[in-house]
């Protein structure tokens, strides 16, 4: 019971360190998010690796922000570049694949 206390409480510590340092995109981080997602998603576009929802966050960041809701816009944007990077690496992570037999 004793190590299941002292494990309980190091998550608890790791858990409250690990996310006091997140910064969470603000309003002033939009325009160069945008910026970066649209690169994000052309590169992965450029090895066939483009996601299919990677533009509707583009989309509806675009929307977000015309609301005036600029968090929530940089938010989407930073979904949208997250998107286009792993597309980008599973495209060349799996560019040598082949099809295989049981």
């Amino acid at each position: 019971m004793k190590k299941l206390a002292t494990f309980a409480a190091i998550l608890l510590l790791v858990g409250c360190a690990s996310t006091s340092g997140t910064k969470m995109p603000g309003a002033g981080d939009y325009d160069s998010l945008v910026k970066e997602a649209t690169a994000s998603i052309k590169k992965a576009g450029s090895v066939g690796g483009e996601w299919r929802d990677s533009k509707k966050y583009l989309k509806k960041a675009a929307k977000a922000a015309k609301a005036g809701d600029l968090e929530k816009a940089a938010k989407l944007a930073m979904t949208a570049k997250e998107q286009g990077d792993l597309g980008y690496e599973q495209a060349k992570a799996q560019e040598s694949a082949k099809p295989w037999l049981f």
